[in-house]
């Protein structure tokens, strides 16, 4: 299949699919004998699981490793689940950063809900002092 059947089919642009090829996360494809590139169907499936990876937060070099142990014939499962719980730590603890943040937002502006502007004096604002 042309590269226009691969995007058509898995909404993939042109420049992804080549992309993706020169950073090994698809095989090279055979040429056609005018040298157009001949995709075997399931490059549409890998498409997919790498959107399907990307959309789970992994980086494109985790992906790539998932990718070559299953090349090697191997099940990438019990590497997928500690990516995923790596990945889910991380967003965990953000969460945690982001919700210690929103209080002290909030206790900031109930400060400046609080104070009078023509009272600020002095360097920088009295809200953050």
């Amino acid at each position: 299949m042309r590269i226009g059947a691969v995007t058509a089919e898995s909404g993939a642009t042109a420049k992804t699919i080549r992309f993706y090829e020169q950073t090994g996360l698809l095989p090279e494809p055979p040429r056609t004998s005018s040298g157009y590139r001949d995709y075997p169907p399931e490059t549409t499936t890998r498409l997919e699981f790498i959107r399907t990876a990307q959309n789970a937060g992994l980086t494109l070099a985790e992906i790539r490793s998932i990718l070559a142990i299953r090349d090697d014939g191997q099940p990438p499962c019990a590497h997928v689940t500690a990516l995923l719980e790596a990945h889910l730590a991380e967003v965990e603890r953000r969460m945690a950063e982001l919700e210690s943040t929103s209080t002290a937002l909030r206790g900031l502006l109930a400060t400046a809900a609080a104070a009078d502007p023509a009272t600020c004096a002095g360097e920088g604002c009295r809200i953050l002092a």
